[in-house]
């Protein structure tokens, strides 16, 4: 069996009871960094042997890991933070469990880009996500695509490349509203709201931008 196990991102309390009794109870964790999730299994006294899986190894170990699946197994699936697959490693795996027959368990977790949407203002009824743009190629034809949604959209960025990444809404999409969910969930969580221009205005004045970024826009 194969558990898809969100995991913190940011607040250590950000997981459910249900998530660390499987992580406890399979016989081996999948983590994206061994380093980052094992400062999590160490909170909670998880014992479960741990092992990296990542973007840069996981057409490589693939195959071993479904013929575990196969034998019986069962192994959870997390990543640094956040439910994998989401902007994160995991759906080549998940993709070849399915191709296999192979039971896959998801469990609800945490997530940045929910919390930012909810507390944004911005109508979340119905919604487009985006996760990251792409850093060059693709870049404008995307943000031509997300100019004609015609629901509020959704999308990852880093803070080095956030005031450019409003310029460029502000220029395809017009001056709509929008917010900035900044370090969702840890010590300096931040929303700001309020039009492109106007978060542009406001994030031009920091000396500095920090922490994991999602954009808003109505």
């Amino acid at each position: 069996m194969l558990y898809l196990v969100p995991t913190p991102i940011g607040n250590l309390e950000d997981i459910t009871l249900r998530a660390i009794r499987i992580l406890k109870e399979v016989d081996l964790i999948l983590a994206e960094d061994t380093r980052t999730s094992g400062k999590l299994l160490k909170h909670y006294e998880i014992e479960t042997n741990m092992r990296s899986h990542h973007t840069h190894n996981e057409h490589h170990t693939l195959d071993q890991i479904i013929e575990q699946l196969k034998s019986g197994v069962n192994i959870a699936l997390i990543t640094d933070a956040g439910s994998p697959g989401i902007s994160d490693p995991g759906y080549l795996l998940v993709r070849s469990a399915v191709q296999e027959k192979i039971q896959i368990v998801p469990l609800p977790g945490a997530t940045a880009f929910v919390p930012a949407l909810t507390a944004s203002g911005i109508p979340c009824d119905k919604f487009h996500f985006e996760g990251f743009l792409p850093h060059k190629k693709g870049r404008q034809t995307r943000l031509k695509y997300l100019a004609t949604v015609p629901n509020t959209f959704v999308l990852y960025e880093s803070p080095f490349r956030l005031i450019k990444c409003l310029k460029q809404i502000l220029e395809f999409c017009g001056d709509r509203p929008a917010a900035v969910g900044r370090e969702i969930s840890k010590m300096y969580e931040e929303i700001a709201t309020g039009s492109i221009s106007e978060l542009i205005d406001e994030f031009e004045k920091r000396d500095k931008v920090k922490g994991e970024i999602v954009v808003v826009v109505g």
